[in-house]
């Protein structure tokens, strides 16, 4: 652990520090804060949008659903859960099922804009939530056939919400961004922090 994370609250030990993902993507991102999580433990919920649920709404309930899964597995920890939701106004888009799914992502995507939503939870060993949620707008060029079908035939698009990476080859196709750029990634550093920073975890 780097010189980052608080060593102790008011003389306390350090509480352990959980992740309640499978993300690579997110690991890395609380690397650039000097975190490294004591442990790493998927959630696995369903992901799967209730009727009619808006963009913000379906982030903000799977981080907390995510977040209370590990929780009641992992006493006397601090456990740090995110889900990261892409929307076309009230549509949701999710991590696409096959390349076909993928490509039609794609085409939704191109030449507009689309917002990116990430809600962030963290729960204290004494069950108190805290959470955040934290928006990006993205616009997308007009891509040609040429540039989606590269880019569905790379595999990139899989296992990501909207189906698309923009830490890796998407961030071309990005003409226009507002907001954080980590929270399109899968965590918001700046809220990350500030919540960590709430409980004492991090030194202000």
């Amino acid at each position: 652990m780097s010189e980052g994370p608080a060593a102790s609250v008011a003389g306390a030990p350090r509480l352990p520090l959980v992740l309640a993902s499978a993300s690579p993507r997110r690991l890395d991102l609380l690397a650039r804060l000097g975190i490294q999580p004591d442990r790493v433990e998927p959630a696995n919920v369903d992901e799967t949008p209730r009727k009619a649920e808006l963009p913000r709404q379906l982030a903000l309930r799977l981080a907390r659903a995510k977040a209370e899964a590990v929780a009641s597995r992992a006493p006397a920890s601090l456990v740090l859960a995110a889900d990261t939701v892409v929307g076309v106004g009230r549509r949701i888009l999710g991590k696409p099922a096959d390349a076909a799914e993928a490509r039609r992502f794609l085409d939704l995507l191109s030449g507009r804009r689309h917002r990116v939503t990430t809600g962030v939870a963290l729960i204290t060993p004494d069950g108190t939530l805290r959470t955040r949620l934290v928006e990006t707008t993205v616009a997308f060029q007009r891509l040609t056939d040429a540039q989606a079908e590269d880019y569905v035939a790379s595999g990139e698009w899989e296992g990501k919400a909207g189906g698309y990476a923009i830490h890796q080859r998407a961030e071309v196709f990005v003409r226009f961004l507002s907001g954080s750029h980590s929270n399109v990634v899968g965590l918001p550093l700046f809220e990350t922090a500030q919540l960590l920073r709430g409980v004492g975890w991090l030194r202000p």
